[in-house]
């Protein structure tokens, strides 16, 4: 426990306790990915359009020695990201993680207690193991997809999506990570920009990715310091 407390002590960056990114730009900060398919990349053209790809470039732009170990795998539900990636993820002792994780709990029926639990453990040990910034993306609105919006799962998909990011958002905010809002982003943009889809009708496409990229750098960008 006390090793516990003086890692977060080490990663406060603001007098109010919140983590930040290194103030010396020449820090070799480490990004690691969690998650599904979305974090793979599939959908994208190839591995450099995805959305981590382009988030590795960003942070480039500021810490140019800045390296990224993308764990994400397509498939993943809660479960597995905290039994197949969290592990390596804590032994890189990384700077930055960002989580992307819930759409294969929903579609495979997981019980949305089973994925806050799931949540609870992953993001407790990410802030009690590692002096990391976790930056958390809610779940984009599945029912905006060309493989759910006209599908007789839409409305079921849509509620369940609401509620798991609910949880979602409680336990990020207990952990003190930082949330992203991608549903309401896709919400509002997937149904009058249809090229934000891939061909499959359900991940996104090099755009989509791109702005998926854009969305989550607000996350990151909030906990980089001015030098």
């Amino acid at each position: 426990m006390l090793a516990a407390l003086l890692a977060t002590a080490c990663a406060t960056g603001r007098p109010d306790g919140v983590r930040t990114l290194p103030a010396d730009r020449s820090a070799a900060v480490l990004y690691v990915a969690l998650g599904d398919s979305t974090v793979e990349g599939v959908g994208a053209t190839s591995p450099d359009r995805n959305y981590v790809s382009r988030l590795h470039e960003r942070l480039r732009a500021v810490y140019p020695s800045a390296r990224v170990v993308n764990l994400g795998a397509g498939g993943a539900t809660s479960a597995e990201v905290l039994l197949r990636q969290l592990d390596r993820a804590i032994g890189l002792r990384p700077h930055l993680v960002t989580l992307s994780i819930g759409p294969n709990d929903i579609t495979t029926r997981v019980p949305v207690a089973t994925y806050e639990k799931n949540l609870e453990t992953i993001l407790g040990r990410l802030r009690y193991e590692t002096t990391a910034i976790a930056v958390v993306n809610l779940i984009p609105d599945l029912a905006v997809t060309p493989r759910f919006s006209r599908s007789r799962l839409r409305e079921a998909v849509g509620r369940q999506t609401i509620v798991f990011n609910e949880a979602l958002e409680r336990t990020g905010r207990a952990h003190g990570a930082e949330l992203v809002n991608l549903y309401a982003a896709s919400q509002r943009e997937v149904p009058l920009q249809p090229e934000l889809i891939s061909a499959d009708g359900y991940h996104p496409s090099d755009v989509g990715y791109a702005r998926w990229a854009e969305l989550v750098w607000t996350g990151v960008e909030a906990r980089i310091v001015d030098r």
